[in-house]
């Protein structure tokens, strides 16, 4: 109590100072997005619903992750941890999570290529704005998501937030980074990033440590404009181990913070990312060409306990994964953007993902005690009971036209379709370290050749000078191939490509002089084949095709700028996302869950936040994030209460030094917030309460 007092109090003073100051009303400028269209156009006439997240919001935030990026997004939560370890995420939309339903894009460039959004490696620091789409990605990003788009844009060659930081926080955590636009070289001009941090968690085993470098440059060539992107990240982290699930709820047998992960458990990986561009003015309209390259190295040693938790001093009682993975991506995208007239442009072109995976995993079994106390053996120590290998060539291509029309001053017509062709070989092996008559080879491929599309309209029903009602509608049917999870267990064949149509209508506009923007739509898809994480029949973790699924719902998102240094957002999501037709086996016995809500899928998300950022003094910021209850499993025998976060923020400005204290789940909750599908029945927890003091200066 005493702690909530103490932030009511900071939001009233910060409230107050801006008053006192007599500080004026401010118009803000007109929001423009390049997600949806290729090219800049206004966000309030797009038929979708979008939310752009500048850089220097993040920065007054102190967001640095994906969880705190997204804390003010309607109907968006964005957890870190899960599988990927606690630099990842699994962000959630209209009800939806899963690790790879939406597409992660930084630049330009699909992040992860035709695999899985890579967000462990996802950075940050010198970003100009984050822009976020709900629903199905454009046809001009192929087929890779279906409920949302988040693109992640840096500040372009030449240009950055001109700013050098350090900071320091409990458990032993500590950051640094800078950005700066680098001098001119003739006509060459270039910018540099650099980052680094150490997170220490109440786990004393869980850390994170990560070094990052963005080289950004640019030139005039041949009548066009040239650029080259070279990003590095090297990442190290520790995992924490998952929370199983007895009965109708987590175990009580496992202490809080316990980790029971062999003695050697880590997962580093070593990227190293290059991109093209080349763009220039032709005849036929401005043409832009991308290509980039990605390659990771990663070693990823972990082990989950078994479900059936037990603790007799001497039988195993986990299972351990040593893993070595080789990721290689590529993405080829050209176009042109055609004008024929004011009110009619075409964006065409064509791309192609590219996605090599290779994967060993050196299984085996260990005894660990329940109490927390015991360190688990290494891996290398271990019996090898089986090695499970993976290899996985992935082409997605594609030809897509998009044309925006716009028939009359109030209306916006966007359309697109594309010709999908994906193409996938994989071959799957299994050495058995106790029977070499169990060893198997499994080869596959799947070729699917498929249209998608999608057609909205926007229609500004009444304006007033900044002030504006817009209403639009919009229709996708979008499809996918299926994840891999590069996860320790022999997966043979090919799971069927996830497909969904989608259907969207809303509002959206200005009030009170341009201070105050709202946006508020009702959404429907309709899911077939969707990928979820489940159990065979021998309790182990696999991934299944789910026969249908229908995610419904109604978000509402607003901004008010209440004087020009005072922002305030307020927003709530009302989703219900149901299984439509699956039947699960519950301990050898099918159960057909139709009906029964999607795990993990509050029915209720909403959030607030107040930013103060004054040119000077004092300045502060707060959020608060509201989750509701939610099912663990498919039969929704298992339940996890609401809970709510608080994030708070207090800073000082003196010329261009400013220092601040940040804080993240200052409630210090503990709810489950993502389901592992490596461990069966497993669940990891949002991160405690994490502090850190940051000096910045402004360059």
């Amino acid at each position: 109590m005493r702690l909530r007092r103490e932030v009511a109090a900071l939001l009233v003073s910060c409230a107050a100072m801006a008053i006192s100051r007599g500080v004026s009303f401010a118009a803000p400028a007109e929001t423009v997005e390049v997600t949806a269209t290729r090219v800049p156009e206004p966000v309030n006439v797009v038929p979708a619903d979008i939310t752009v997240i500048s850089g220097d919001e993040l920065r007054a935030r102190g967001a640095t992750d994906l969880a705190s990026a997204l804390a003010l997004v309607a109907g968006a939560e964005a957890p870190s941890g899960g599988d990927t370890g606690p630099a990842g995420a699994v962000p959630s939309f209209w009800g939806l999570h899963e690790f790879d339903a939406f597409l992660l894009v930084v630049d330009g460039v699909p992040w992860g290529g035709a695999f899985n959004p890579s967000i462990p490696t996802l950075d940050l620091n010198d970003v100009e704005r984050i822009e976020v789409m709900k629903g199905a990605a454009p046809v001009m990003f192929g087929a890779t998501s279906f409920v949302g788009v988040i693109q992640v844009i840096h500040y372009p060659a030449g240009h950055a937030a001109n700013r050098v930081s350090v900071g320091v926080g409990d458990h032993g955590s500590a950051r640094g980074s800078f950005s700066l636009a680098l001098p001119d070289v003739g006509a060459y001009r270039q910018s540099l990033a650099v980052d680094g941090e150490r997170l220490g968690y109440a786990d004393k085993r869980e850390a994170v440590s990560n070094g990052h470098v963005l080289y950004r440059g640019s030139m005039p060539l041949m009548g066009g404009q040239f650029g080259i992107d070279g990003d590095l990240t090297f990442q190290r982290q520790v995992p924490p181990s998952p929370v199983e699930l007895q009965g109708t709820g987590l175990t009580t047998l496992t202490p809080h913070d316990a980790n029971y992960n062999p003695a050697d458990a880590r997962s580093a990986e070593n990227r190293y990312h290059a991109t093209l561009h080349y763009s220039r003015a032709t005849g036929a309209g401005d043409w832009d060409t991308t290509l980039s390259f990605a390659h990771s190295d990663v070693v990823d040693i972990r082990g989950f306990l078994r479900p059936s938790l037990l603790d007799n001093g001497s039988s195993p009682n986990a299972d351990s994964q040593n893993q070595r993975r080789l990721i290689q991506d590529g993405y080829f995208d050209t176009h042109v953007s055609t004008e024929l007239s004011d009110s009619l442009s075409f964006v065409w072109g064509m791309d192609a993902l590219y996605g090599f995976g290779k994967q060993a995993s050196v299984n085996g079994e260990y005894y660990v005690p329940l109490g927390g106390q015991g360190l688990a053996p290494r891996t290398t120590t271990l019996h090898v009971d089986e090695i499970n290998t993976v290899s996985d060539t992935r082409a997605f291509a594609g030809q897509y036209v998009q044309a925006d029309w716009k028939p009359a001053s109030r209306w916006d017509v966007l359309a697109g379709v594309r010709l999908n062709e994906t193409f996938e070989n994989k071959t799957s092996a299994h050495l058995d370290g106790f029977d070499p008559a169990a060893n198997t080879l499994d080869r596959n491929k799947k070729n699917v050749v498929r249209p998608a599309g999608t057609i909205g309209a926007s229609y500004r029903g009444w304006n007033d000078g900044a002030d504006e009602a817009v209403l639009y509608a919009d229709y996708r049917n979008a499809f996918k191939p299926a994840a891999i999870d590069f996860g320790p267990d022999n997966t043979q064949g090919v799971l069927k490509p996830e497909a969904a149509q989608s259907y969207e209508a809303g509002l959206k506009g200005k009030l009170f002089g341009g201070r105050f923007d709202y946006q508020a739509e009702g959404f429907l898809l309709d899911f077939r084949n969707l990928v979820v994480a489940t159990t065979d029949a021998l309790g182990n973790p696999v991934l299944r095709n789910a026969g249908g699924e229908r995610l419904q719902g109604f978000e509402v998102e607003t901004r008010t700028q209440l004087v020009d240094s005072l922002l305030l957002a307020a927003n709530v999501g009302y989703h219900d996302a149901k299984f439509t037709q699956y039947t699960v086996d519950d301990n050898g016995t099918p159960v057909d869950v139709g009906g029964r809500q999607l795990t993990l899928s509050p029915h209720v998300l909403a959030s607030a936040g107040l930013i103060y950022t004054p040119r000077k003094g004092l300045d502060g910021s707060f959020t608060v994030n509201y989750v509701g209850d939610r099912f663990l499993n498919e039969e929704n025998t298992a339940t996890a209460s609401a809970y709510v976060t608080l994030d708070a923020g207090i800073g000082y400005r003196f010329g261009k030094w400013r220092i601040s204290l940040v804080a993240q789940n200052l409630t210090n909750q503990h709810p489950p917030v993502t389901q592992s599908e490596f461990g069966a029945g497993s669940y990891y927890l949002l991160d405690g309460r994490k502090l850190f003091v940051d000096l910045a200066k402004s360059l």
